[in-house]
């Protein structure tokens, strides 16, 4: 019975992409890694690739989530996108998606617009040339996460819809009220029957943080995210309890202000400044990097982090000073 529910709940994603000639082998690598790290993601249930054939020139990946937030999760996610803008040497052409569930549409992880067009045949060229300039255009205004395009599938969807991400409501309206984008749709005229969607689920969080301080998409692995924030957590609160300690405040009083200066440390100093350096390549590991390996290199850093900072306040409350 559980698993008949299960089942009814899940949500599927059908993708075709077109792959150049000589590129199989390598895009077969690459699709392998990227469906790899989709099984570190939420409700991940499997992935499979098929190549093409005589009534199918597309070679088609299939992704199964337990449900459509989760599989909206990866489809938008920063990982994938990562993965596609070092896998588009392989693509022959824009990909096409089918997204298939009985259960309800949800938020994704990063602000994205979808844009669906209603193309005549005669004017694909022109569209796609339209496309391309847009994407140049958008790419060069901050927050910028990616793109994808996808052809209609006969008997499906007849419009060629696009999905352009942004890391926060704030960068995309900049780029919705741009005249860089007015003047680009004016030389589109003949595509402006166009419908747009929004779907923003835009946040700040305690892993927002690249080298260069702008924001970026959570990590995909909530177990992950977890361990990283036990890593910044537990020297904050230690360090924090020695430091408040000489004022001798009552229980609630000192937990009071504990949790309120740690949650401060943490989200500009802890995570910005020591977590998300230490631990960044194993919470969004790059493309090229193989699960296993990133996986055990990351909990053997947590291993060692947390070591280090046991016996250091092992030694600093037992062997050089004693709390009453």
């Amino acid at each position: 019975m559980n698993a008949e529910k299960n089942l009814a709940a899940a949500a599927t994603a059908i993708i075709g992409q077109k792959v150049l000639p000589g590129m199989e082998e390598d895009y077969e690598s690459w699709q392998g890694d990227l469906n790899a790290a989709a099984a570190y993601y939420p409700g991940f249930l499997g992935a499979e690739i098929s190549p093409p054939t005589p009534l199918q020139p597309d070679w088609v990946v299939v992704y199964r989530f337990d449900s459509v937030a989760h599989l909206q999760a990866w489809i938008n996610s920063g990982t994938r996108q990562t993965y596609l803008d070092v896998g588009s040497k392989y693509f022959d052409g824009p990909a096409t998606q089918q997204v298939v569930s009985s259960g309800t549409q949800s938020l994704d992880p990063l602000v994205t617009v979808v844009v669906t067009h209603r193309v005549h045949p005669n004017q694909v060229d022109d569209f796609l040339d339209w496309q391309n300039h847009m994407v140049q255009e958008e790419s060069r205004f901050e927050g910028f996460r990616g793109t994808e395009l996808f052809r209609p599938i006969e008997g499906l969807q007849e419009e060629w819809t696009t999905l352009y991400r942004y890391d926060s409501a704030e960068h995309l309206d900049a780029w919705l009220t741009s005249s860089e984008r007015r003047k680009v749709l004016a030389e589109g005229k003949k595509f402006s029957d166009f419908k747009l969607h929004t779907i923003d689920n835009s946040f700040g969080s305690w892993f927002a943080f690249e080298g260069n301080g702008k924001e970026e998409a959570p990590p995909p692995s909530e177990t992950r995210t977890s361990l990283a924030v036990w890593v910044g957590l537990y020297p904050t609160v230690v360090l924090l309890t020695l430091a408040l300690f000489p004022l001798h405040m009552p229980l609630w009083i000192g937990l009071l202000v504990g949790n309120l200066l740690s949650s401060f440390i943490m989200s500009f100093l802890t995570m910005p400044y020591y977590v998300n350096p230490l631990l960044g390549r194993w919470l969004r590991p790059p493309p090229e990097e193989r699960a296993t390996r990133s996986l055990l290199r990351g909990l053997g850093v947590v291993a060692v982090a947390i070591a280090f900072w046991a016996v250091v306040f092992y030694l600093v409350t037992e062997q050089f000073w004693s709390l009453p």
